[in-house]
């Protein structure tokens, strides 16, 4: 079947949302928001569909992913596809179960299942909560659609709640946010900043405080305007689009 296209105003560019038994947590509002910015909303389903649909930037949100690690491993094609267009530089943003996705592995009751590998670290799964509540986040200079200087950078206010952790991460990782209240990935930081992606265990909501969409967008259109202008592509970044 094909993926379900949802429209919007601005300038048009097309972002790919998983959407599926595994990726199910959005706001409608917060959706509705990217789209208000200018994006076409493409979904796909992450345990079926085997080829990544045609888009300019990425969104994989909150899940359970621990609940279906064989469908999710067996989509090999899909998982190759979102690893090669991270690895070439596509925008691409993931909270808590969409992070969890793009590690290396996620482990739960016995059984390692291998996932897409953009972050270098590996999930394992808990009994008990590992983050829960309200966060205050700071974001750092790492953070690719950040806007302003330190001093004028507010910080977030958002949520976690998983019960996963993220292991083995390389020593090297960089973070889009400092935690000054929540746990994120260790307790001190969140959000993984690997080429263009974005992922964290925090679930960012749009308020007027936090207009992630439009940044989200904007950096999504910055990065397209780049790769079509050869001349201020950074030399050996390749920026490739998903596959049609």
């Amino acid at each position: 079947p094909q993926p379900q296209v949802i429209s919007g105003g601005g300038e048009p560019l097309t972002i790919a949302v998983a959407q599926d038994a595994a990726f199910g947590f959005y706001y409608a509002d917060d959706l509705d928001a990217l789209q208000a910015t200018g994006a076409q909303l493409v979904f796909f389903d992450a345990l079926k569909d085997p080829r990544l649909p045609a888009c300019d930037g990425l969104f994989i949100g909150g899940g359970f992913p621990e609940s279906f690690l064989d469908e999710l491993e067996a989509n090999a094609t899909l998982r190759s596809e979102i690893l090669d267009a991270i690895e070439g530089g596509l925008p691409a943003y993931a909270e808590c179960g969409g992070l969890m996705y793009l590690a290396r592995s996620i482990e739960w009751q016995g059984k390692t299942r291998r996932m897409v590998g953009a972050i270098g670290g590996r999930v394992v799964m808990h009994a008990k909560p590992v983050g829960r509540g309200y966060v205050v986040l700071q974001p750092t200079a790492e953070h690719p659609w950040r806007t302003g200087n330190d001093e004028t950078v507010p910080t977030l206010k958002a949520h976690e709640f998983h019960y996963s952790s993220i292991e083995d991460l390389p020593v090297d990782t960089q973070y889009a946010y400092t935690i000054n209240r929540g746990h994120g990935i260790d307790g001190k930081r969140d959000g993984i900043v690997h080429k263009n992606l974005l992922a964290s265990y925090t679930h960012l909501r749009a308020t007027a405080g936090c207009d992630w969409p439009a940044k989200f967008v904007n950096f999504v259109r910055s990065v397209r305007h780049s790769a079509h202008d050869t001349s201020h592509q950074p030399s050996g970044q390749e920026i490739k689009p998903c596959s049609n």
